[in-house]
C-alpha cells in the first residue's frame, strides 16, 4: 500500500472547491481581525496576536509585520519541512494578510452600523466568526501558516506533541498581550479562545446527531431480534474477550438517532435489565446500508 500516494489523492480531491471554502474561511478570519481583534486589542495568540502587540511596543505596522512573518515562516517551512508539508499552508498563509488589507475598508464601513457597547457581545461575536473561519479552513485540510508552521517544526525536530506546543505558543502570546494591554484584555482573549475552539470543532466534525451503542448482554439473541424487528434499526455483532476473565463473548454495536436515545436504552433494559452499555457520541455514519430509523413508540 502506497501511503504517500493515498495522501496525495486525498489532498487533490475536490481541490478547487476546497480552495474556495478556505478563501471564505480566511476572509472571515481577516474580517474578524479588523472588526474586533485589532480595534479592541484582543491578543488571542499566534502571529495574529503578535501583530497587535508590536505596534504599541515597537511602533511597527501590524499588516507589514504579518506580511514579513508570513514570508519568513514559509521559507523556513520549505527548508525544514519540505514542499509537501508546506503546501497545505501556502494558500492560507498568503491570503490571510492580503485579506486583512482588503477587508480593512469593509470593516470601517461596517463599524458605522455595528455598534457593540458591551465587551461580552464583542467576545461572543469574535469567537463565533473566528471559530467559523478556522473551522472552514481546517475542515478542508489546510491551515493559515503562522504558528501552525512553528508547531509542526517543533513536532518534527523536538518530538513535542502538536497540541501541547500550540497551547504553549498561544499562552505565551496571550501573556505578552496581558503585559501590554492589561489583565482584562487577557481574560477577554481567553474567552474568545474557548469559544472559537468549540465552534471550530463543531464545524470540523459536526454536531453529534446520533449515539453509538456497545451492548453486552446475556440475552444476545433476544436483544438482537428486538433491535432488528421491533426498533427497526441496524445492528452489528462483534467478537470480544474479557481482559480479566479471558472469556470470549459477543457485543452488539448499533447507531441510534438522538431523538430515539432514551426509548432505545430503556427498551433494551426491559429485555435484559442486566445489560451493560457503553454509549458514545456519533458524528458521522458513512457507507453501508442505512438503517430505517423508524420511530418505535
Amino acid at each position: 500500500m502506497d501511503i504517500q500516494k493515498i495522501k496525495e489523492t486525498v489532498l487533490k480531491k475536490d481541490f478547487y472547491k476546497r480552495v474556495l471554502v478556505i478563501l471564505l474561511g480566511v476572509f472571515l478570519l481577516a474580517l474578524t481581525y479588523n472588526l474586533f481583534l485589532y480595534p479592541y486589542n484582543l491578543v488571542i495568540g499566534g502571529t495574529t496576536g503578535l501583530s497587535i502587540v508590536v505596534e504599541p511596543l515597537f511602533g511597527w505596522d501590524p499588516q507589514i509585520f504579518l506580511y514579513v512573518c508570513t514570508c519568513i515562516l514559509l521559507v523556513v517551512s520549505f527548508l525544514l519541512l519540505g514542499v509537501k508539508r508546506t503546501g497545505i499552508s501556502i494558500v492560507g498563509s498568503l491570503m490571510y494578510p492580503v485579506f486583512i488589507s482588503l477587508t480593512k475598508p469593509l470593516a470601517s464601513f461596517l463599524n458605522q452600523y455595528i455598534v457593540l457597547d458591551n465587551m461580552v457581545l464583542v467576545v461572543l461575536a469574535a469567537g463565533l466568526l473566528y471559530g467559523l473561519g478556522y473551522g472552514l479552513v481546517y475542515k478542508m485540510g489546510f491551515d493559515t501558516g503562522g504558528s501552525d508552521i512553528v508547531v509542526r517544526i517543533f513536532n518534527k525536530f523536538f518530538h513535542m506533541p502538536e497540541g501541547r506546543c500550540a497551547l504553549f505558543i498561544q499562552g505565551a502570546v496571550v501573556l505578552v498581550g496581558a503585559f501590554v494591554f492589561g489583565i482584562n484584555q487577557m481574560i477577554y482573549a481567553i474567552l474568545i479562545l474557548v469559544i472559537y475552539t468549540g465552534i471550530m470543532d463543531r464545524i470540523m466534525i459536526g454536531i453529534s446527531n446520533s449515539k453509538l451503542f456497545f451492548i453486552h448482554t446475556k440475552e444476545l439473541n433476544k436483544v438482537e431480534d428486538f433491535i432488528l424487528h421491533e426498533l427497526h434499526t441496524g445492528v452489528t455483532i462483534l467478537d470480544m474477550e474479557g481482559g480479566f476473565s479471558k472469556k470470549k463473548s459477543n457485543i452488539l454495536m448499533c447507531v441510534v438517532p438522538n431523538k430515539d436515545y432514551y426509548l432505545f436504552k430503556e427498551a433494551i433494559l426491559e429485555v435484559d435489565p442486566n445489560a451493560f452499555f457503553v454509549i458514545n457520541d456519533c458524528y458521522e455514519v458513512h457507507g453501508g446500508v442505512k438503517a430505517q430509523n423508524l420511530p418505535f413508540i
